[in-house]
């Protein structure tokens, strides 16, 4: 069965305090909300201490077009994925001549060709890499990513697949939208880069990982409205419904019972919840939906403290975290996320040795 050899990070360049976010946010808002200061409260209340961003703060106090902030996201994208990817390869002992397939997610940012393209060419790839970019799955991205690579080595138990995911949420911030969508997305969006290698049974590989032994991808019927981007002239808008949290309280558990009932698994069989953090309201509903304590998700706080919500990679940020924890051999993780569709995305997962 696929496994998962191992998983890095990499950060943006710059790292601010909630507090210093929350100053230039203050500065921008505040001609606009009577109440600015009421709202600013969502800045404390989201358990996040810390964000990494691809630019200064002073770079978001200007007006920016959708041309300069995405020439940004591709420039910042090749030189971050470039290092995220060297540094999986080197901590997995696998030479890029043995990549046989690279998935690349992202949504925050448009390239023709691709970042992955663009990162091959930089780190001269053998020219016969499959190439398998994925856009627009937001939030579920890390997730998904991980699920298309356990699809491939399935059916190439040979492969190496690379599973690259890069958001840098903070360039598609629109300093002209006072809606509060725009607040609230400022507080809690954040950048990060993560990648994990993939291999199959038969790739010559070894040491401590999880195997995945299966995959559930889930789409609610009409919820396009739920979570996502609007795409207008200065570039793309988010699109956050504040039913997000009742959203996922209803629906999460008979969606994850339904995957559980197929494996024979329940609830109480999951030694490690690694979800992707997607605020402190979601991670609530998290844990009254499915009847866990805080310690199940005590890592995604964690993550969603240090890090912020990075979209896609935010998973992987768990993950990652999860494996340096140490697990014990044969225990199980459910790796999970939330995105725009409204969808979801899980693996099942079960900690093991490959010695060959």
């Amino acid at each position: 069965m696929p496994f998962i050899r191992n998983v890095v990070t990499e950060n943006p360049p710059y790292c601010f305090d909630q507090q210093e976010v929350v100053k230039v946010v203050r500065s921008l808002f505040r001609k606009h909300y009577t109440d600015i200061e009421r709202l600013l409260r969502v800045f404390g209340n989201g358990q996040i201490e810390k964000r990494y961003f691809a630019a200064p703060l002073s770079w978001f106090e200007e007006e920016r077009g959708l041309e300069e902030k995405n020439n940004k996201y591709i420039e910042e994208s090749v030189q971050l994925g470039s290092r995220a990817v060297e540094k999986c390869l080197q901590e997995a002992g696998v030479d890029k001549e043995d990549i046989d397939a690279f998935i690349f997610v992202s949504s925050s940012g448009m390239a023709t060709p691709t970042i992955d393209a663009r990162i091959m060419n930089q780190l001269n790839f053998p020219a016969h890499t499959k190439r398998i970019p994925i856009w627009g799955l937001g939030c579920a991205g890390g997730a998904s990513g991980i699920s298309r690579a356990h699809d491939y080595c399935l059916a190439y138990p040979e492969a190496n697949v690379l599973v690259l995911c890069i958001e840098l949420c903070s360039l598609t911030f629109q300093h002209d939208d006072m809606s509060k969508s725009n607040l609230i997305g400022t507080s809690l969006f954040a950048d990060g880069v993560a990648c994990a290698l993939v291999t199959g049974e038969a790739a010559k590989v070894t040491g401590k990982g999880f195997f995945t032994k299966d995959t559930q991808s889930t789409l609610m019927p009409d919820s396009e409205d739920v979570m996502g981007w609007e795409i207008k002239d200065e570039g793309l808008h988010v699109i956050f419904s504040r039913d997000i949290p009742s959203i996922v309280e209803s629906w999460l558990k008979p969606n994850a019972l339904s995957f559980l009932s197929k494996l024979g698994k329940e609830l109480a069989d999951i030694d490690h919840f690694v979800a992707h953090p997607g605020g402190k309201k979601v991670l609530d509903a998290y844990e009254q939906s499915l009847g866990f304590s805080d310690d199940k998700t005590a890592v995604s706080r964690n993550v969603l403290a240090s890090y912020g919500n990075m979209s896609s990679p935010t998973v992987l940020y768990v993950l990652k975290e999860v494996i340096e924890n140490g697990p014990s051999l044969g225990e199980t993780g459910l790796l999970t996320a939330l995105g725009p569709g409204f969808s979801s995305e899980m693996v099942w997962m079960e900690w093991g040795e490959i010695n060959k």
